[in-house]
């Protein structure tokens, strides 16, 4: 564990240097709208304007906890403030990234690569790196792997709950982690720490829920029932045929500043066709991980491909999504995923400047479409990855039934070892 840490702490001054690289980044100016809209909400809760009642939020209650802390530094430093939010977010990710790697016995050559990777991963990631709070989940998220690795499960649920309660994503890896307690630990403590998880979420929800039920409601609502937005994956094909003249794109603008969506019958039959699509990618991750050989030793390589997964077929994909895969890209240690993460976000920032460019539907689409296929592609490196580590059913015999109950008695047995609760 030392060695990691010491990667991590050697990496941590190049993250922050990195930070400062793109425009809008660390101590630089105000250049993004994201950052503003923030600071006006919890601008006006501290006024005394109740957000999901008298504000319309489109965020969940949970981003709260990094919108309201910057504004103790004033309104004129909020900017500044939270960009060192979000960057100690991610210095934190990646010290986390490293013992997790440390957990799974990774070699040096392979920690350090992996965590350099993270350390400059702001250059490609772009403006957004800072100007959003999606480092803030990406964070939990990879907090609650270690913790499960470690074998504390309940602070781990509790990390999960708390990332659920900021972004909804992280609803994918419950059911993975609720799988490696229930093999690990028994039924009892996987119930428990879903209902840690539960409590979690909705004390984070409750406060705001408890004024505004519909306000809340409508802020989740108003996010599942978008339209096809224009940088997803069947928006992309669409614009692609839109531009080889075999259909005609009709583009409406929605909210923020990338706000645009696909509008028509083919754009919602489409937008049906993703969601199915992106419950068959989740739910095929968590049948392969149930059938892992070593649940522990793939929990990472699970995390990564359920959000490769969730995020191939949105029906709405941010730029900014990305922050939340790539920690767990690094962590599963998969070579060809790693460059085909790298390659979506490069080119998730070659037209960043350019949206108008998008929304004319003029060159950036065939990078747009390029980068989508390049996130099916990862999402298929990490499944099949996944699949590799399957089990093999046994006969019917129940000789060879209990044959192979007593082998994995024995590998969960070797799991434990070195854990710090036993079932």
């Amino acid at each position: 564990m030392k060695p990691a840490l010491r990667a991590a702490l050697v990496a941590i001054p190049v993250y922050l240097a990195a930070c400062a690289v793109p425009d809008g980044g660390l101590f630089r100016a105000a250049r993004f709208r994201d950052v503003h809209v923030y600071q006006g909400y919890a601008e006006k809760l501290l006024d005394g304007s109740l957000p999901y009642r008298d504000v319309f939020v489109e965020y969940p209650p949970g981003a709260f906890a990094v919108f309201l802390p910057p504004t103790a530094f004033g309104a004129d430093h909020y900017n500044a403030a939270f960009k060192t939010l979000m960057a100690l977010c991610g210095a934190a990710t990646i010290v986390f990234v490293a013992l997790v790697l440390a957990e799974l016995g990774a070699s040096q050559r392979r920690v350090w690569i992996g965590i350099g990777l993270l350390a400059l991963s702001p250059i490609a990631v772009g403006p957004i790196s800072l100007n959003t709070y999606d480092a803030w989940p990406a964070l939990l998220t990879v907090l609650a792997l270690w913790l499960l690795l470690r074998g504390w499960e309940l602070p781990a649920f509790a990390m999960l709950g708390l990332a659920v309660s900021a972004k909804v994503y992280p609803l994918v890896l419950v059911p993975l982690a609720g799988w490696f307690v229930w093999r690990r630990a028994g039924t009892r403590r996987a119930l428990l720490a879903l209902g840690v998880l539960v409590v979690v979420a909705a004390t984070a929800i409750a406060p705001f829920a408890a004024y505004a039920p519909h306000g809340v409601y409508e802020s989740f609502h108003a996010q599942a029932t978008r339209g096809l937005q224009i940088e997803s994956l069947g928006a992309s094909f669409l614009l692609v045929l839109d531009r080889l003249g075999l259909y005609h794109a009709r583009v409406v603008e929605t909210t923020g500043v990338a706000g645009r969506n696909l509008a028509g019958g083919a754009a919602e039959v489409m937008a049906g066709l993703l969601l199915a699509l992106e419950a068959v990618a989740v739910v095929t991750v968590w049948v392969l991980y149930a059938r892992s050989r070593d649940l522990r030793k793939q929990l990472p390589l699970a995390f990564a491909a359920a959000v490769a997964g969730f995020l191939a077929f949105t029906k709405v994909f941010s730029p900014q999504y990305l922050v939340w895969l790539l920690p767990l890209v690094v962590a599963a240690g998969n070579v060809v995923a790693i460059a085909l993460a790298a390659a979506a976000v490069v080119l998730a920032q070659v037209w960043f400047f350019h949206y108008g460019a998008l929304f004319r539907l003029e060159w950036p689409v065939w990078l747009l479409f390029v980068r989508d296929l390049a996130m099916v592609a990862l999402y298929l490196a990490l499944a099949a990855s996944l699949a590799r580590w399957k089990i093999r059913m046994p006969s019917r015999s129940k000789t060879s039934r209990h044959s192979g109950l007593r082998r994995s008695q024995e590998s969960w047995t070797a799991v434990g070892k070195g854990a710090s609760r036993s079932a």
